[in-house]
């Protein structure tokens, strides 16, 4: 959850590559568009796509993203801007896309939502604290760009969104957040320490410690199902000019993305390993509950650099295998925690620009 560079952005920065953030400016009040005679339509596939079957399309219309499970797999957590909203809502639904609710306050802009697994709270970002309306859009003059708005903060909420605590104070960018498998910490991407690093905390925001000191973005985490490790997307500039790009865009609270790649690392930070070596938009890492391979996004194999498939590959690096082919945009997949079933973002089936939607299928290893 990202970057690219030069003919990797071009058209599809319009469109889908500001998802890539977690923390891009959408929001208000309108409920997602949903049908109830469409919602388990099984739709139709690339016969190449042997991984996924019985694929279900649960959103229709607006920008959906970041759909994830909760721990006992019957509920599903996202981000949707839709029907007029200006900015991303965090909303809950069940597994055949009816019922939903949202659970952030309708106000600001939020992101980057999960299930506790051990306690009825769930978490999202948001900017909702330094006014109703969306935080303003990044200048982008100069290319593509997603706003590292100081007023995001993380917060817990109830179920239904009720007593909602903020536990981030530090006045910089928190976000890009998800719970420990036990429930007792949260991962998540800062900008407090004058660089875009990753941290956890307790589940009330105490005992913050930092885990990644490499100079670039290190974002988008995820525990490891065991809890053993964390998986997440880095932009580590190789290149004076990179460097003091990357450094000039942090002082105006602004990423400029390109290139990303894949790491994996223990819970403490240490054995740090780098997993994939891409050399494209490389994000969205989500592990098997196997703790063996991770599920990723990737322009991977497009020269253009516009087309976004899922793909599979082992925690070591090897084994890399493509699992979805249409032509557009797949991204933010989870597996449902008895790994039969993958949730995933996709621009298919879309009837405007500018459209994703959320998708149900069953996983066949």
């Amino acid at each position: 959850m990202k970057k690219r560079d030069c003919g990797v952005i071009v058209l599809l920065l319009s469109s889908t590559f500001f998802l890539f953030s977690c923390a891009a400016t959408f929001s208000c009040v309108t409920t997602p568009s949903f049908s109830t005679d469409t919602a388990n339509a099984t739709v139709s596939q690339p016969k190449q796509e042997r991984h996924l079957a019985n694929i279900r399309q649960l959103t229709f219309g607006g920008q959906n993203a970041e759909a994830y499970f909760s721990h006992d797999g019957t509920k599903l957590i996202f981000q949707s801007k839709s029907g007029g909203n200006g900015c991303d809502q965090i909303y809950t639904m069940d597994l055949n896309g009816q019922s939903v609710q949202m659970v952030s306050t309708g106000h600001g802009a939020t992101t980057c939502s999960f299930f506790s697994p051990n306690q009825p709270r769930l978490l999202f970002s948001s900017t909702h604290e330094a006014g109703e309306a969306c935080p303003p859009k990044p200048d982008r003059s100069r290319g593509y760009a997603w706003a590292l708005h100081p007023s995001y903060h993380i917060y817990t909420a109830d179920l239904d969104g009720g007593n909602l605590k903020r536990i981030t104070h530090d006045g910089q960018y928190n976000a890009e957040g998800a719970y420990s498998p036990d429930g007792t910490k949260i991962v998540f991407t800062s900008h407090r320490d004058n660089d875009l690093d990753i941290y956890t905390m307790s589940n009330d925001g105490s005992n913050i410690t930092r885990l990644t000191t490499a100079y670039g973005y290190d974002g988008g985490p995820f525990f490891s199902w065991s809890g053993n490790y964390i998986v997440y997307r880095s932009f580590h500039p190789k290149t004076d000019a990179e460097r003091e790009s990357y450094r000039e865009d942090l002082t105006n609270n602004i990423f400029r993305p390109s290139w990303l790649e894949l790491f994996v690392m223990a819970m403490d930070g240490s054995d740090n390993r780098q997993v994939t070596n891409l050399g494209a938009a490389t994000f969205a890492p989500f592990l098997h509950p196997n703790d063996r391979q991770i599920i990723f996004s990737s322009n991977h194999g497009d020269p253009k650099g516009r087309k976004f498939s899922l793909f599979l590959v082992n925690v070591d690096g090897t084994g890399l295998e493509q699992v979805t082919f249409e032509n557009g945009f797949a991204s933010f997949p989870m597996f449902s925690p008895d790994g039969s079933k993958l949730v995933f973002v996709s621009s298919r089936n879309a009837k405007s620009p500018r459209e994703f939607n959320v998708f149900l299928a069953d996983w066949v290893p």
